[in-house]
């Protein structure tokens, strides 16, 4: 529906404060991006159209924009549902209009929300409303007594008890659907509120995994987007229950707190009157039957959403850090799927992604052809000139890395290097039909050894293949909302792969659909002309691919490259709109385009406020500036590799102490796991980030980062290890002893009563 000016000038007001910026900054948004704008081209290329606003700024723009839309849609809707009943006050429009929620909103509408017919309705419709307006109005009356003339055979109303009963009914409803009392309640409990969970009792063996939550309680307004998850995921499988509780002294309390509030906010006090002790009586019904159960609901939908927003976000990030991952650039790789019965999957791919070859070694359990298996490579290695070796961290990972690093040991001259990659996703990718186009004459179990090849060379190029779902960075990632996660995930890809830029002549059809503006569709249909006429020679050609319109051509032209081209500005991120301004530098310097870029004296001596127009303000050719100095610039971090340390292969193999390198594999609310090669990646709390307090994790490490750790427990039963990056000190004993204050009572008198006994002769 087409919004009024008024419902316009709402969102924009809410906006600017949302979003930190003017009110003009963010009509030219909204402006770009109902015509089409993508997020990254408006954040790169149209700097001064929104006075410079940052991709973050536009993506908070863009989520909530959707949500205000469907606020005032919702708005407009309730207000001609209510003006068709006739009930519509001034004062009730005017509370509508200045409403900020969806939930205030359909409080305000509570009253007025065609429903089924509810036992107030029908108390009602026996005329009871005179006798429970009389008692609310004039608490002196005597409720017997009053109700006594309100008995009604003909209306199943037969005696004064009914008649008190469909009284309160009609009070408790009128109270149930009061806003103010709404807002108010969800106030308090959130303020004072704890979210408290037990066990069921015939789940105790076989709901071992959630033991920490049997009998757990953390307030409301604390309770960490992990945990949460955890109790919801409890709840669903029957292994918890929870609900909404006050601290045992407020609990206690007589009239209960929420009750003693709706009494409060009516006006309602126990004086002694006659029919005081009823309306108290009426207040614990309106909470008890009425409300407490549909708040209670409310309130862990405000946790969940809470939650699963937070979960998201770091998903977002772990995702982001892992796609913007150093690329090894354009060497040959060699890629290992380690397995051991059947075999290590080898696929042999140069250095710009092609499949040169592919074989199976089989160097572990059963057949233990380790001689042959290093033969094998060794000869790939020469044939292809092979520089990396790329190691999936699956099943048989470390015994693979084993022999690689024989390898790289008896043959130094070959100048190997070996990298243990993620594999997450890699199975999923195989079997995807994406890759069954890809390669049509390959069997699935040589895929995934293809896909971690060439997750070594590029990151971002191979992991847009697949599901960002699939890629295992997630915390709880199945438990939240699926739309808004693939949402989320989307948004962080296009993000990725549009500030790094797409080489026009290489880009798979995958990573072409990812760049602003341009489909599936589109992205195929230039893999398509780019079959049939070979290579781009420059960026104006692509206005001849089927589909590709002046539109998409302006959202996209800015994040394609072309190498070697016939215009040296298409390798880089300058969009071609903006070459005349280039064509000014060249003047005024004299020097052509080719002899500008990467030319830091020549450029440095520039003035950006001498290059601009109406056009292209001081931003965009600062930006310009920028970029003919370091052309087609990669914002992704040098290449590392860590180095698992020999003859630790499994988790029996850690000891306390011990000093290993890892990688870090995934980063939670709680702290961030690490791969040390041991199958089972071993965690770094918060609090062993750091000798700092840490608040995020994320201010100290991001998923791909190499790290040193050391090992602070090891738990073989329960497959757990903790570590630590804090420098050698007394980390270990300060760990177990927090970790004993952390033991609830109960299982510290078990573990007295296990020493006990260990003691007895």
């Amino acid at each position: 529906m087409i919004l009024t000016d008024e419902a316009n000038q709402r969102i924009i007001c809410a906006l600017t404060k949302e979003v930190n910026a003017k009110a003009s900054q963010i009509q030219a948004a909204i402006k770009l991006l109902d015509e089409g704008a993508t997020v990254p081209f408006i954040a790169r290329y149209r700097k001064e159209v929104t006075g410079a606003l940052d991709d973050g700024q536009l993506r908070l723009l863009e989520e909530r924009l959707q949500y205000l839309r469907e606020m005032e849609e919702r708005r407009f809707s309730i207000i001609e549902s209510i003006q068709s009943q006739g009930k519509l006050t001034d004062e009730l429009l005017t509370a509508l209009l200045e409403a900020d929620t969806k939930q205030r909103i359909e409080d305000l509408y509570l009253p007025y929300k065609p429903k089924r017919r509810t036992r107030a309705q029908i108390a009602k419709e026996a005329g009871l409303e005179p006798l429970a307006d009389a008692l609310y109005e004039n608490p002196t009356l005597e409720p017997e007594v009053c109700a006594k003339s309100y008995i009604n055979e003909e209306k199943n109303i037969t005696s004064a008890r009914d008649a008190l009963n469909g009284a309160r009914d009609i009070l408790a409803e009128r109270f149930s659907e009061d806003a103010g009392l709404l807002e108010a309640l969800r106030s308090f409990l959130v303020k004072n509120g704890y979210v408290v969970s037990k066990v069921v009792e015939e789940h105790i063996i076989d709901g071992v995994k959630f033991r920490d939550y049997f009998d757990f309680k953390e307030a409301i307004s604390e309770i960490p987007s992990h945990r949460a998850l955890a109790l919801f995921r409890g709840r669903q499988e029957g292994v918890l229950t929870l609900k909404i509780a006050l601290d045992d002294a407020m609990e206690e309390q007589k009239p209960h707190p929420c009750q003693k509030l709706i009494a409060d906010h009516f006006a309602i006090k126990n004086l002694g009157r006659a029919a005081d002790a009823w309306l108290m009586e009426v207040c614990r019904w309106a909470w008890r039957v009425k409300m407490g159960l549909s708040i209670e609901s409310e309130l862990f939908q405000m946790v969940r959403e809470r939650a699963e927003e937070e979960a998201i976000r770091v998903f977002g990030i772990n995702l982001k850090d892992l796609l913007l991952a150093a690329p090894a650039g354009q060497k040959g790789v060699i890629g290992l799927d380690p397995g051991l019965r059947t075999g290590v999957k080898v696929a042999v791919i140069s250095a710009t992604g092609t499949v040169l070859d592919t074989a199976v070694i089989y160097p572990h359990e059963p057949r233990r052809e380790w001689e042959q298996s290093i033969k094998t490579i060794v000869e790939l290695v020469k044939q292809y000139g092979s520089q990396l070796i790329s190691i999936g961290n699956g099943t048989a990972s470390r015994e693979t890395d084993r022999l690689v690093s024989e390898i790289l040991t008896r043959y130094p001259e070959l100048h190997l290097t070996k990298a243990v990659v993620s594999e997450a996703g890699a199975s999923v990718y195989s079997a995807s039909e994406l890759a069954a186009k890809e390669f049509p004459n390959m069997d699935v179990s040589y895929r995934g050894a293809v896909s971690i090849a060439r997750r070594l060379q590029d990151p971002l190029a191979e992991l847009v293949k697949i599901d960002p779902k699939a890629i295992g960075v997630g915390q709880y990632q199945h438990d939240v909302n699926q739309v808004h996660l693939a949402n989320k995930l989307d948004s962080v890809v296009e993000d990725c792969v549009n500030a790094v830029g797409v080489d026009l002549n290489t880009a798979s059809v995958s990573l072409l659909a990812r760049v602003s503006g341009l489909s599936k569709t589109v992205a195929q249909s230039i893999v398509s002309y780019r079959d049939v006429h070979g290579a781009f020679c420059n960026r104006q050609a692509l206005l001849e691919v089927p589909r590709l319109g002046p539109k998409t051509f302006e959202q996209a032209a800015g994040f394609l490259r072309i190498n070697n081209g016939t215009n040296p500005l298409d390798a880089s991120s300058v969009h071609p709109e903006a070459y005349p301004v280039v064509e000014k530098i060249v003047q005024v310097t004299g020097k052509s385009i080719k002899e500008l870029m990467g030319n830091h004296d020549v450029l440095a001596k520039l003035a950006p406020s001498d290059f601009t127009d109406e056009r292209f303000g001081l931003p965009t050719v600062t930006d310009i500036l920028l970029e003919l100095e370091k052309p087609g610039r990669d914002p992704r971090p040098e290449f590392k590799t860590a180095t698992f340390k020999e003859g630790i292969e499994s988790i029996k193999d850690l000891v306390v102490g011990m000093q290993l390198e890892g990688v870090v594999s995934n980063v939670a609310a709680f702290g961030a796991f690490v791969d040390i090669g041991v199958h089972q990646d071993g965690l770094v709390h918060v609090s062993e980030l750091s000798d700092r307090f840490v608040k995020d994790p994320r201010e100290v490490v991001k998923v791909g980062q190499v790290v040193k750790v050391r090992v602070l427990d090891v738990d073989v039963p329960r497959n757990r290890i903790a570590l630590t990056m804090k420098i050698q000190n007394r980390a270990e004993s300060n760990y177990r002893k927090e970790r004993v204050q952390r033991l609830a009572p109960r299982e510290l008198s078990a573990m007295a009563q296990a020493f006990a006994k260990l003691r007895r002769p």
